[in-house]
């Protein structure tokens, strides 16, 4: 992947899923400082991430948050490092990355595993600006 901007923080995310989109437009309308771009693991900027790290590219259940050329978080910890980013008055999720993953996955995964169920109906359309912020 050439010509990343590393300042940024990539947030990658099941783009087939209604739920999944709808916190992803949470997450552009909290990102007063620009922090975030995003994309699916379907595009080829997300199968091409998945594979240059050996992930299994047809579990689309797992939530990516990866900051080039430092580190990657997935389900849970990518959760609590998004708030904690955000900041505000929801940087007090962050703290719940001290719990053992162990226990702060099982949750994600119950939701990931329920997600398609939790949200029906059409998906928002970004605005023009916010389209800047999807790699395909």
């Amino acid at each position: 992947m050439k010509n990343l901007d590393t300042t940024k923080y990539f947030v990658l995310y099941d783009g087939e899923c209604g739920f999944c989109n709808f916190w992803v437009h949470w997450i552009l309308k909290k990102d007063t400082k620009n922090n975030f771009l995003f994309a699916s693991l379907q595009s080829d900027f997300g199968q091409q991430f998945l594979n240059e790290r050996n992930l299994e590219s047809k579990n689309l259940d797992t939530l990516y948050l990866w900051k080039p050329e430092k580190y990657y978080l997935q389900k849970s910890q990518a959760v609590f490092k998004i708030s904690e980013i955000i900041g505000g008055s929801y940087q007090f999720l962050s703290y719940l990355r001290y719990l053992p993953s162990s226990l702060t996955d099982f949750f994600y995964n119950k939701v990931a595993a329920n997600r398609k169920k939790l949200v029906a109906g059409a998906c928002e359309i970004p605005t023009a600006e916010e389209r800047k912020k999807f790699i395909s």
